[in-house]
């Protein structure tokens, strides 16, 4: 029966739905992806789910061409008054990465041996580049023994660092209510209607969509061309069509498609946790565990450090710092969550939902598509 693919895909959706239903309850303490991700990883072992249901369901073939129209999309969240008040959060989130590899190459080596160290460090500063190119160095150097390692860590450091992420906005997003209030142009910035976008053509539905599918298409060939990561000409095309206003804000809400662009997205998500053995985890539990406890510090000092230096809240900070961890979408979900189950108030919720997406949707772009894969190189250059 689960073979059919509608089927296959209701069992995978239940997993998402029960994370909404229980982050709502949990207002947020435990993140919808956290549940889905660990959810899948036991029914697999268990063998309630089949290996092959994420094949079976196809929606993950879908899910992965929509990375670019949603980075799109968050690009469309950002106008440039915000923009340019950002390069503390491209700071923080330096300081977060260097303070992960001091940690990681200095106490790691320790107990275990230099290799080992290394081959945590591209996985733990996040982004799956990052992880291909120390999982192909130790393919080469031979040390075919530890590659298990990197790959662990990338597949569990997002269910361990979403609750410690959420655990850290929820307590900014509480400050923040408490010690703000709207201002009449917040008010009025919730209750009116946005610029409208120049041509009427960019009102209609499937013309939008398809103009953003366009533009990600775009991307990815000038990736091709000069080598940089098509995630960030996605980004930048999002920002540019928003505040010349060929875009309205948030494009894929616009157009009725962002949930179901999410859900797909999810799913590919939690498929990285497919093919990891029980035997996997507890040949490596110690070495993984150790990286990722330092690894983790390490974002967590940096944030802080960096926070105290640029004049923010350290609880503001440090989940941009932290965001290395999880990356998009886990960045965005969980300012939704947090905003949500911060306070009832509507107006209320869209202020804190704009102070934390768009430093952390910076953060994550610094560390997971840009300084992830160079400090991968360099420390996988070191072997």
């Amino acid at each position: 029966m689960i073979e059919q693919p509608i089927i296959a895909t209701v069992f995978l959706f239940a997993l998402i739905a029960l994370g909404e239903v229980i982050s709502i309850y949990s207002r947020a303490r435990i993140p919808m992806l956290m549940t889905a991700m660990i959810g899948f990883l036991v029914l697999t072992w268990t063998g309630v789910f089949p290996e092959n249901i994420l094949e079976l369901s196809t929606l993950p073939a879908l899910g992965a061409i929509l990375i670019g129209p949603l980075i799109i999309h968050m690009g469309t969240l950002m106008p440039l008054s915000t923009l340019k008040k950002q390069w503390r959060a491209v700071v923080i989130s330096i300081s977060g990465l260097l303070g992960a590899l001091i940690l990681v190459l200095t106490i790691v080596p320790l107990v275990f041996d230099f290799e080992t160290a290394a081959s945590g460090v591209g996985p733990i500063s996040g982004g799956v580049v990052a992880l291909l190119i120390t999982t192909e160095k130790l393919t080469e150097l031979g040390l075919t023994a530890i590659i298990v390692v990197p790959v662990l860590i990338a597949a569990f450091q997002t269910p361990i660092g979403m609750p410690l992420i959420s655990f850290f906005l929820k307590r900014y997003a509480q400050y923040f209510v408490k010690n703000t209030t709207a201002s009449v142009e917040d008010k009025e910035a919730f209750e009116a209607d946005e610029k409208p976008v120049r041509f009427s053509l960019l009102k209609n539905n499937i013309i939008l969509l398809f103009t953003v599918f366009v533009l990600a298409a775009i991307a990815t060939v000038l990736s091709e061309w000069t080598g940089v990561h098509y995630t960030l000409y996605c980004l930048l095309f999002g920002i540019l069509m928003l505040n010349s206003r060929l875009f309205p804000q948030g494009v894929l809400e616009k157009s009725n498609s962002f949930s179901f662009m999410m859900v797909a997205l999810i799913f590919v998500i939690i498929g990285t946790m497919g093919g990891i053995t029980p035997g996997d985890v507890l040949n490596n539990i110690p070495a993984v565990l150790l990286i990722l406890v330092t690894g983790v510090g390490g974002l967590a000092l940096g944030g802080f450090i960096a926070s105290k230096a640029v004049g923010w809240h350290p609880f503001k900070g440090m989940p941009v710092a932290l965001t290395a961890l999880v990356g998009f979408p886990g960045d965005y979900l969980i300012c939704e969550e947090v905003s949500r189950s911060t306070t009832d108030n509507p107006v209320d919720q869209s202020r804190v939902f704009s102070e934390l997406v768009t430093p952390m949707l910076i953060g994550g772009f610094v560390t997971v598509t840009v300084a992830s894969v160079v400090i991968a190189s360099v420390v996988m250059g070191m072997l």
